[in-house]
């Protein structure tokens, strides 16, 4: 009896001993945005919030004071923090972990499609020399992870990381978002958090909640048609074998990577070739439709001896829709799609003196393909430089149907938001910049609406007092063309939405525009701009 009474109490210490060691590796876990380098909202009770086991205690350790809750039933914690004054770097300690380079400052979250989201290194060529060596420790920047989904809200971001604006990590940050706190911190120095959800291409109805969306029951019910993942598997599954199938038939049908002398050949005889101007439309089409598949195009020209031991640049303005590129049979580079500008390095040893042979193989996706007018197309080697645009060498290569079409799916009503604004429910900012519309030009009669739906949507998530900037769109398109006067329709929504809803700003933009660039370059005039209107505000307070 004795036995087995000590086997019993033996049992019983082994399972006490192994529920107090699963208690001990019961970890506290934070969040992606709560994490070194983060800037807390000044003079705002702020949150911090995690998980850990049921029951679990928290206690967090900041700026000399110590606050102390419990994980609930679901092993949600938070802990609210009094208002603070602008200042840091602090550490935080929360359990065992420690947050390191914490600062209190201003935080913005800026969101929209691809002028808010387009990096630092896209611009360099207007600001390259206020941009290269800047370096400014009290300002930190997120750029919020790709993410959608049609059935539920998401609890949290993919992992992150706070980045300070320093030199390694500046080239990723948002152009416009680099201006507007570079501007900001230096007019007030107060640091400056910026958090930057945003996706090139998308539309409005893409970042509102399906509560936000209650009056546009046509967007509620699109969504409704992916909530199933299957589907959405099946298709993005038919959809990348249909697309492999057209490339691989792009590939097996073009004559100039198969013949026996490629036709990036420096040596090949292209005397039989067409002279085009590469401006013209007529390479670009047969019996007046587009000629998609690919295109080949050669020009020689005349490099003298001082070049030979140069590393030039080979600009090529931008290109409709994809383009490698070849200098003497060497392959210098290629762009996937036609938004970006094309700037290729060319190596000393590829070049040499004389007659020297460029490439150009154009891929055409659908639509007519082109060489975009008034951008740089030259071959550069310091301050010397060789013009490119004119007559060029023409070949058709394989001739294809349209590309096959592909669904975009974080273009579809609700994914955005559930994925990538609702996991920064619990964070406090100081306002929100909002730089979107292109992608609702053709549906303009409608933006005001959904736009002042939207900013409801997110001040309900987040504060009913938040200011909303909105960015006006940028001019766009030739004078002649049809479509420019979409894009001054869709203006007119903005700055209605702006006058019609309260605490809602216009920020003026559409003198900033290229008529042949729907993502200009000039993205400081609008930041200064928006700066400006920032500091109104807070003047009035």
């Amino acid at each position: 009896m004795k036995t087995l009474l000590s086997f019993k109490r033996i049992i019983a210490l082994f399972i006490l001993f192994l529920s107090y060691g699963t208690l001990m590796l019961a970890k506290v876990s934070l969040p992606s945005l709560i994490s070194d380098g983060m800037v807390l909202q000044r003079n705002s009770e702020v949150l911090i919030w995690g998980n850990a086991a049921p029951g679990e205690n928290v206690i967090l350790k900041f700026k000399n004071k110590k606050y102390e809750t419990s994980a609930d039933e679901n092993g949600k914690w938070s802990i609210k923090l009094p208002e603070m004054n602008s200042g840091g770097p602090y550490t935080m300690q929360i359990n065992d972990i420690v947050l390191n380079d914490i600062l209190i400052g201003d935080v913005y979250l800026c969101s929209g499609q691809s002028n808010m989201e387009l990096p630092v290194n896209r611009v360099m060529d207007k600001y390259a020399s206020e941009i290269d060596g800047y370096e400014n420790n009290n300002i930190r920047y997120v750029k919020v992870p790709y993410s959608y989904d049609f059935s539920e809200k998401k609890d949290d971001l993919q992992p992150v990381s706070w980045k300070v604006m320093n030199k390694e990590n500046v080239s990723g940050y948002s152009a416009i978002c680099y201006f507007f706190s570079r501007i900001l911190e230096e007019k007030t120095g107060v640091p400056v958090g910026i958090i930057n959800s945003s996706w090139g291409g998308t539309p409005v109805e893409a970042w509102m909640s399906e509560e936000g969306l209650k009056d546009f029951p046509a967007y509620i019910n699109q969504k409704a048609v992916y909530e199933d993942e299957e589907l959405v598997s099946m298709i993005k599954k038919m959809e990348n074998e249909r697309s492999k199938a057209w490339r691989n038939q792009l590939y097996k049908s073009d004559p100039g990577v198969h013949e026996s002398t490629p036709w990036y050949s420096e040596n090949l005889d292209d005397s039989a070739w067409d002279n085009v101007d590469m401006f013209s439309r007529e390479w670009a089409s047969r019996n007046w439709r587009p000629l998609n598949g690919t295109h080949w195009f050669r020009k020689n020209i005349e490099i003298p001896e001082s070049w030979t031991l140069c590393d030039a640049v080979l600009r090529l303005g931008c290109i409709v829709d994809a383009d490698s590129v070849f200098v003497n049979g060497h392959f210098v580079g290629s762009v996937s799609y036609q938004y970006p500008p094309r700037i290729y390095k060319v190596p000393a040893n590829i070049l040499k003196h004389g007659n020297n042979q460029i490439t150009i193989r154009l891929f055409s996706n659908g639509g007519y393909p082109s060489f975009v007018k008034d951008k740089p197309y030259k071959l550069i080697c310091g301050e010397n430089e060789i013009d490119l645009t004119g007559t060029w060498k023409h070949k058709s290569g394989s001739v294809m149907p349209s590309a096959p079409s592909s669904t975009g799916f974080q273009n579809i009503p609700v994914g955005l938001y559930n994925g990538m604004i609702y996991p920064l429910r619990n964070y406090v900012f100081k306002g929100i910049v909002w730089y979107q519309g292109e992608s609702n030009v053709g549906r303009w009669n409608e933006y005001s609406s959904l736009l002042s739906s939207m900013i409801s949507d997110w001040r309900k998530l987040f504060d009913s007092r938040l200011p909303f900037y909105i960015i006006e769109l940028a001019d766009f398109l030739a004078p002649d063309d049809p479509g420019r006067k979409s894009w001054a329709e869709l203006r007119k929504q903005q700055a209605a939405t702006a006058e019609n809803t309260p605490n809602t700003y216009l920020i003026k933009n559409s003198d900033t525009g290229e008529w042949n660039d729907i993502h200009p370059l000039d993205k400081k005039t609008a930041a200064t701009r928006l700066v400006d209107m920032v500091l109104e505000n807070e003047s009035k307070k």
